[in-house]
């Protein structure tokens, strides 16, 4: 049964923690597929809510705070709004972008966690958990980093394996570290209720295994798979920490309900908070009603690295409450990479949507179109800026802008926008527009099926299809001998004009409106996409626009530029510096007869890359020395340069050469050399000391 049989949607993304920006990972994991989906639904005319909003608790943000010297408040007010303004612009078009902070919220997790321990659902038990002794403080999950015992990955956290995916306890890591201070924690007694996902385990099963085998994507299905089969352990849903919702319990006091716990709550509170602004019945759209056929379809899109939370974990607690309906589907997308590389935001590898969007203005639709093509849906991919211009450039600049602005500047150049039916459609043009009306039901159905990838080609097509019945057709070859033909050619074209604006909806919404606004046509519901009289005879075009523009070579280059400094100041900053070697004696040092020498001439020594030879005036004689900096300095630069020199070192003979002596150089991090030398000119011969 197809979903759009459904009438009521709940569409969740995940909700980004409010302690960073977002970067085109997230877009392409949680957000862009969300926006085209939940887009389609409402040109389809159905009843959807699409929520979003800031996760607030957690470890993650007191650990920034922690960095920045400043309070968890001050970290999410800054992150919030940032987060939610860079959406906004972006064109990411949630009906409430919330926040866990928010008082409806709490209020709403700590009902869930009263239910549930109220139903006796919870298992109250002592544990040693890791605590930081400088600190004073137990360590939540993600206070600890260390070794994942199953993929070694050395910077796993305490709750899960961001590389291999394996949820973990912190006990389970190899040479713990605590992130606050650095130094192996100790283990101590603490009281915390846990969950026990061991008894859900039949039912989730069930519902799983057997009931979203071939509704599930393979990557989903198979990861949920894996986890059930290696058997599931009771999991704690409240913390040692001090920031977060606190646990509805006297004997609790000072503890913290579990992220996990609260976040996915988050959506059912955004959802209420929306329907209290709006004046609409929040439970429709996450309560099981009194006719089930009546019930919203839920669906979460979210990254691979939060499908255990958001199939196994939130299912599991939904089901214990017992009211709320359960998701129809999590298509999760796998990740996406950076020029080679994975995005990371520890090193500054990625690219920063509020600096994509201040960079770029007005391109938010070209960044949407590339994620879109490259969308991880199955599979890791890779952004690169040489694809990123080659998408834009020749696809939507040369294939669908140049379509389009071919129908418009020819309509008004030949009919002063008019469109008009001249004479009877041949059957090249019929066949043409019996092919344009099997695109919609195509793209319908991909989408439908979260292929959003493969949508977006079917999209494509239709422009394609425009360029060849142009080209095929030549209406400017045509028009001196017969201007009636190229009304009804300009007509057909016309006509793929206007479905191209229906059907760039859900996928480019900002060229969506540009694109009706050129057309003079109020926007359209998907139901009309396909019609071959979009347009009506006698209606008059505005006035053409480019669509689009070219990304230059020299906007590439600077995004490049940028990841490679980021690179550059990552590999600096991780450098350390060799340890001391063993003590010399005074005595030692004095055996060294260290000079200020002069280059008086240099050459590269033949068939080799980094020797130079260079004759060094030292002020006792002048002398031959071969040295390794070939790769860093042209001989013609380095002539007349003073340097430090050894003057007493054993001459050794070198590809065939004598070095009589060793200039001092100094090493950076990435093995860069340079000289040491000094800031004034000093007469050859003069002693280092």
């Amino acid at each position: 049964m197809s979903i759009l049989s459904k009438n009521r949607f709940t569409i969740t993304s995940a909700l980004p923690y409010a302690n960073g920006p977002l970067h085109i990972g997230h877009l392409a994991g949680a957000y862009i597929p969300a926006d085209i989906f939940a887009r389609f639904l409402r040109l389809n005319h159905k009843d959807v809510v699409f929520v979003c909003g800031s996760d607030e608790h957690g470890a993650a943000i007191t650990i920034k705070a922690k960095k920045e010297g400043v309070t968890p408040r001050e970290i999410i007010d800054k992150y919030n709004q940032q987060i939610k303004e860079s959406f906004e612009e972006f064109g990411i078009e949630f009906d409430i972008y919330h926040r866990t902070s928010e008082k409806v919220h709490h209020e709403l997790s700590q009902e869930f966690f009263m239910n549930l321990y109220e139903k006796g659902e919870f298992i109250e038990k002592f544990s040693e958990q890791y605590y930081d002794e400088e600190y004073h403080q137990f360590l939540a999950d993600r206070y600890i980093v260390g070794t994942c015992p199953h993929c070694h990955n050395e910077g796993a956290y305490g709750d899960q394996c961001e590389k291999c995916g394996t949820s973990l306890n912190p006990t389970d890591l190899i040479n713990p570290k605590s992130t606050l201070s650095g130094k192996t924690p100790v283990l101590r007694e603490t009281k915390h209720w846990y969950l026990p996902l061991d008894k859900y385990q039949p039912w989730l099963e069930k519902w799983l295994i057997e009931g979203k085998k071939g509704v599930l994507k393979p990557n989903v299905f198979g990861q949920c798979q894996s986890w059930l089969k290696s058997g599931l352990q009771p999991r704690s849903m409240t913390r040692d920490l001090d920031w977060g919702v606190d646990v509805p319990l006297e004997e609790a006091k000072g503890k913290k309900l579990y992220v996990w716990l609260d976040a996915p709550i988050g959506y059912i509170s955004a959802t209420k908070q929306w329907a209290l602004d709006n004046n609409q019945d929040w439970e429709k759209y996450w309560k099981k009603q009194a006719d089930t056929s009546d019930d919203s379809t839920l669906i979460h899109f979210i990254g691979k690295d939060n499908i255990v939370f958001h199939c196994i974990t939130f299912p599991a607690i939904l089901h214990a409450h017992g009211d709320y309906i359960l998701p129809e589907n999590v298509p999760a997308n796998e990740f996406l990479n950076l020029e080679g590389d994975k995005l990371s935001t520890s090193r500054n590898h990625a690219v920063w949507l509020h600096e994509y969007l201040r960079e770029f203005s007005g391109k938010q639709d070209e960044l949407r179109y590339v994620l879109t093509s490259i969308l991880p849906e199955t599979s890791d991919s890779e952004f690169t800026w040489k694809d990123f211009q080659a998408r834009v450039n020749n696809e939507l600049v040369a294939i669908f802008g140049n379509f389009v602005n071919r129908v418009m500047v020819l309509s008004h150049k030949y009919f002063e926008g008019q469109v008009s039916l001249g004479e009877a459609l041949t059957e090249g043009d019929q066949a043409t527009l019996d092919e344009l009306a099997s695109y919609p039901p195509l793209i319908s159905q991909t989408i439908a099926q979260y292929r959003f990838r493969e949508a977006l080609s079917h999209f494509m097509n239709v422009a394609r299809l425009g360029n060849k019945y142009l080209a095929d057709e030549e209406p400017w070859k045509v028009y001196k001998e017969n201007p009636e033909r190229v009304k009804t050619v300009m007509y057909v074209a016309a006509q793929i004009v206007a479905n191209l604006a229906v059907l760039s909806q859900p996928f480019l919404p900002k060229t969506a409106n540009k694109l009706f606004a050129m057309l003079d046509m109020e926007s359209q519901d998907w139901s009309r996409a396909g019609q071959q009289n979009l347009i009506a005879a006698g209606h008059v075009l505005s006035e053409a626009q480019l669509l689009f523009e070219k990304i230059t070579d020299e906007q590439v280059d600077f995004q490049l530029q940028k990841l490679e400094e980021a690179k550059t100041k990552n590999a600096a900053a991780a450098a350390q510096a060799e340890p001391a070697k063993a003590n010399i004696t005074y005595e030692d040092f004095l055996k060294m007869d260290i000079r200020v020498g002069t280059i008086l001439e240099a050459e590269k020594v033949a068939k080799t890359k980094k020797l130079l030879k260079l004759k060094i005036d030292t002020g006792i004689d002048q002398r031959t020395v071969v040295s390794g900096i070939a790769e860093f300095f042209n001989p013609a630069d380095i002539v007349g340069k003073q340097v430090s020199i050894l003057v007493n070192l054993e001459p050794r003979v070198i590809k065939g050469i004598t070095s009589q002596g060793m200039i001092l150089m100094a090493e950076d991090a990435d093995g860069r050399l340079d000289f040491v030398n000094p800031t004034s000119t000093i007469k050859p011969g003069s002693s280092v000391r």
